[in-house]
């Protein structure tokens, strides 16, 4: 009987431990960008596999028993990570796994997810071993997302997004060190007619030029984004003062006077230039953009091209405008609005042929009302004329139903804006109401500007088209004062023009704008339009309409706008 040596059985349990290990030891060490270290209770290095000198630039030999903190832990992270493996060796508190940003041999850093394992606890010889899982291909890859959502990729600026992020960075530093940060709103001047005459393709061009062009304006710590559309903000951390900005913004504008060259076309536009500072104009983001973008408005209404710093007064004046705003929406409710209307007479019979429907508001506590041109562009800016426009619509046409009922057949015409227009449910809403109360197309009017009509798309224009075709007359309202382009008139579905009356004031005595009146009447006519003179107010301005064949007159001389039961006495008569 063969016996066993005494002690072979731990010999081999011993020698199975050791393969064990080696094996282990050799399939951490072959393992493609997982870095595996080991430390000792002091955390110097006992162990550094092959993919740890590829992730953090150290070989074997240069890493080992070395300490963990001088080899790849950043320096503001030494302490924690000291205090972390404290805790863990003599508390038995582990470190949890997270993704860092450690440090590679010769600078630079390189983010790993960690993990952490604990050996031989509880023993007077503690292991640590750290399993780092190279990130650098997500880490890249999440990179370039972050830069995509911060990116315009149109012209490559950063974005509104970005500006929001890092605006909050700039008011920060601004605040610690008492500083002043400008921000300038910048806006295209009439950019919606490049578009519509050369094509979004050649507008999205002239974007990538303008953003080029003003950037290259700017110093290296002026930052320029793209906030959307055909809006850019300037951001200028720790302006020296408003004269700084301001010499700044009019280099802004220079830039513009040059034409910009896109393929076949020499484009040129201008710029609306609105400044707010911080903190004097507001210490929050949104406040700052709101102020500058009230005072890029205001900038436009002065006439464009030009630059406004925002001011109290104008903060009061936007204060008022948001009081007037709440007060219509309020207004809405209560029914505090009221049509006029305006009688258009015919030259010839002097008939009553229509009446321009006109808004009134009378809100509650105020005796007099308040006047169209200030409540009316208000409205325009937001939602609110679009609701107003419908209790418009569905007034006039109330009003006129109850006209025929009674035997007086009058048509009604209404203004429409632009965004009611744009509205996608605009003329299913008009059919609607026509409907509701049992009117004819040729009931009601519409009259448009021009520039309501050379903002149109081609949806617009088409449904404008099957309106005219119904008998729904289309006037194109205050003719003159817009862009005037004859060759506007041959492609809008018009069946009325109306003349300005800036044209009729001093015509019968001016001889310039005498033939002017007279060169438009007889074009309209030769377009098979009705023509109506706006703002005849005295005898010689009727006699000299009548004289150059204008088919309708309106104005004072006339008749004032009128209540609807005022209007009745003209068939009456």
């Amino acid at each position: 009987m063969c016996m066993e040596p005494e002690g072979s059985s731990g010999s081999d349990s011993m020698s199975e431990e050791l393969v064990s290990e080696s094996l282990f030891l050799q399939l951490i060490d072959a393992l493609p960008k997982v870095s595996v270290q080991g430390y000792d209770k002091n955390r110097r290095v006992i162990y550094w596999n092959q993919s740890s000198e590829d992730i953090y630039g150290y070989r074997q030999d240069e890493a080992l028993g070395k300490k963990l903190e001088d080899l790849i832990i950043p320096d503001e992270m030494i302490e924690s990570v000291i205090s972390l493996h404290r805790e863990w060796v003599e508390n038995g508190i582990p470190i949890p796994s997270a993704e860092l940003l450690l440090k590679r041999k010769g600078g630079g850093s390189i983010p790993v997810f960690s993990s952490h394992v604990m050996l031989k606890q509880n023993t007077d010889s503690p292991e640590m071993f750290c399993i780092d899982v190279d990130m650098r291909e997500q880490y890249d890859a999440r990179e370039k997302l972050k830069l995509i959502s911060i990116t315009d990729p149109l012209t490559g600026l950063p974005n509104r997004r970005f500006l929001v992020e890092n605006l909050e960075r700039y008011i920060a530093e601004a605040k610690r060190n008492k500083t002043q940060l400008a921000v300038l709103f910048i806006d295209l001047d009439m950019f919606k007619d490049i578009n519509d005459t050369l094509g979004h393709t050649m507008g999205d061009e002239l974007l990538s030029a303008v953003a080029a062009r003003i950037n290259s304006n700017l110093a290296d710590h002026e930052v320029l984004t793209r906030f959307g559309g055909d809006e850019f903000v300037v951001v200028i951390p720790g302006a020296i003062g408003c004269e700084q900005v301001i010499e700044k913004a009019k280099l802004i504008l220079d830039a513009f006077k040059n034409s910009f060259s896109l393929k076949s076309e020499n484009v040129f536009i201008t710029a609306s230039i609105g400044i707010s500072f911080f903190p004097a104009d507001g210490e929050e983001i949104d406040e700052l953009l709101k102020n500058s973008d009230a005072a890029m408005y205001q900038a436009k209404e002065s006439g464009r091209n030009r630059y406004q710093c925002f001011t109290r007064e104008l903060s009061e004046k936007l204060k008022a405008q948001h009081e007037i705003s709440a007060r219509l929406r309020d207004s809405l409710l209560k029914n505090e609005f009221e049509l006029v209307f305006q009688p258009q007479f015919h030259m010839k019979s002097h008939s009553v042929t229509a009446c321009e429907a006109l808004l009134r508001w009378h809100p509650e506590g105020d005796e007099t009302g308040m006047s169209p041109d200030i409540f009316i562009p208000i409205a325009e800016r937001s939602d609110l004329i679009i609701h107003i426009g419908e209790w418009v619509i569905e007034h006039a046409c109330m009003q006129m139903s109850q006209w025929k009922k009674s035997g007086f057949n009058v048509r009604v015409d209404i203004n429409v804006s632009g965004k009611q227009l744009e509205q996608a449910d605009f003329f299913d809403m008009l059919d609607h109401y026509r409907e509701m109360y049992d009117l004819s197309p040729c009931d009601l009017g519409i009259e448009l500007t021009e520039h309501v009509l050379i903002s149109s798309n081609e949806r617009m224009l088409e449904e404008l088209k099957k309106q005219r075709d119904k008998g729904v007359s289309i006037s194109i309202d205050d003719f003159g004062t817009g862009y005037s382009s004859l060759n506007y008139l041959k492609v809008f579905p018009l069946t009325v023009l109306k003349v300005d009356r800036s044209f009729i004031v001093e015509a019968p005595e001016n001889k310039v704008d005498g033939v002017l009146l007279e060169a438009i009447i007889n074009v309209g006519h030769g377009l098979n339009l009705d023509i109506i003179v706006e703002g005849v107010e005295t005898q010689e301005q009727a006699e000299f309409c009548k004289k150059l064949n204008a088919d309708h007159v309106q104005g004072y001389l006339y008749s004032k706008p009128v209540s609807a039961r005022e209007v009745v006495g003209f068939f009456k008569s």
